[in-house]
């Protein structure tokens, strides 16, 4: 299996508003980047969907270390929360439901097809890196003609 570092980022400019993502997928000597953003979503959102876009990019199986600096997204995958969600019906206890499960569910079947550890890394310390993701996330997130998050704009008006 080829062995591929990845790096990711989200951003928001409020929260919710207009977000954007940034990823850094490094092998060997091969470097690519990656970024997108959407017109009304969370940071939460964008964080979870560069590590979707970052594995969706890769063309094979692959063992990979996924280097983010959301705990929310390295804690639920890394301590095994998403087990528990899916387990619980997606539910993170007997009431409240998953927020952000469309994402969830993707990232979840990528991980059965990529060996994925998940590491948490300071965000703005000074990772290289890591601020080319924030920068690519930000750049993302002010670009025109943005699309809609659908499935988040469906889960905060339903009707």
């Amino acid at each position: 299996m080829k062995n591929v570092t990845i790096y990711t980022d989200g951003s928001c400019s409020g929260n919710p508003g207009p977000g954007g993502y940034g990823a850094i997928l490094l092998w060997g000597k091969e470097c690519r980047e990656l970024s997108g953003g959407f017109l009304k979503t969370t940071n939460n959102r964008m964080e979870i969907m560069a590590a979707i876009v970052s594995l969706k990019a890769l063309k094979e199986k692959c063992q990979v270390i996924l280097y983010s600096d959301s705990k929310y997204l390295v804690d639920t995958m890394a301590k095994g929360w998403i087990y528990r969600w899916k387990s619980n019906g997606w539910k993170r206890n007997k009431r409240d439901p998953v927020l952000n499960l469309d994402l969830w569910k993707q990232l979840l079947k990528l991980t059965t097809t990529h060996s994925v550890e998940f590491r948490w890394i300071k965000g703005h310390d000074g990772k290289e890196e890591n601020e080319r993701c924030d920068e690519l996330a930000v750049q993302a997130a002010k670009a025109s003609n943005l699309p809609e998050d659908t499935e988040y704009v469906l889960s905060v008006n339903p009707y």
